[in-house]
């Protein structure tokens, strides 16, 4: 099982971090040690091991079948549900990487950086018309809000370019992307995770 995440997704997220909007797809993996499961709480490390840590929500696919090199018009049926999860980033490092041209996987891939939610929702229950809406809480304050209407790739499209480059396989989750909002977590914080109005994933800070 494969954890692949999308990077700069929604154009006012990669503007706060000072990115530039993509043209095609960003991509990079977790391990399957990252994820964070059953609304466990997440640990902070040590200050001076991954320093300042970001809460970034992302809606989640779940691949149901294998596939490579998938064409778009048929990626709708390599997933049927869809959940939530958030994106763990220890943000002063991945910028430190950034700038020397190193991969991010240090400041992405550590362990427990990827709270997931506890169930997937079946997309034909999900009214897509208006597009997906997706938020954050952290301490009953909305910190994030996403429509997929407002992604840069949709998910056809990521599905289609990922497999390319990598075979696709049942059970692989890919993130989708953050909106803008993305902020420090500190020790008590606690992040609620929904879809709709449905609450979907919630890890406290400890």
């Amino acid at each position: 099982m494969k954890i692949i995440c999308i990077g700069r997704n929604y154009v006012e997220h990669a503007q706060e971090l000072n990115n530039e909007v993509p043209e095609e797809p960003v991509f990079f993996l977790k391990p399957d040690t990252a994820l964070l499961r059953n609304n466990s709480p997440f640990f902070l490390p040590p200050d001076d091991f991954l320093g300042e840590i970001h809460y970034e929500v992302e809606l989640v696919l779940k691949i149901n079948k294998a596939g490579k090199a998938i064409p778009e018009k048929f990626a709708a049926t390599y997933y049927d549900s869809i959940g939530i999860g958030i994106d763990f980033t220890a943000r002063q490092l991945q910028s430190e990487l950034k700038k020397k041209g190193l991969p991010w996987e240090k400041a992405k891939a550590f362990d427990y950086s990827a709270p997931i939610g506890t169930e997937f929702l079946p997309v034909k229950e999900l009214n897509t018309n208006g597009g997906i809406h997706f938020s954050l809480k952290k301490n009953g304050q909305t910190v994030q809000q996403g429509n997929t209407l407002n992604m840069i790739f949709g998910f056809d499209k990521i599905i289609a370019y990922v497999s390319r480059y990598i075979t696709l396989r049942t059970g692989d989750l890919i993130f989708t992307g953050t909106p803008k909002g993305v902020g420090k977590i500190e020790k008590g914080d606690l992040l609620q995770a929904y879809i709709e109005n449905k609450l979907m994933l919630e890890t406290e800070i400890k």
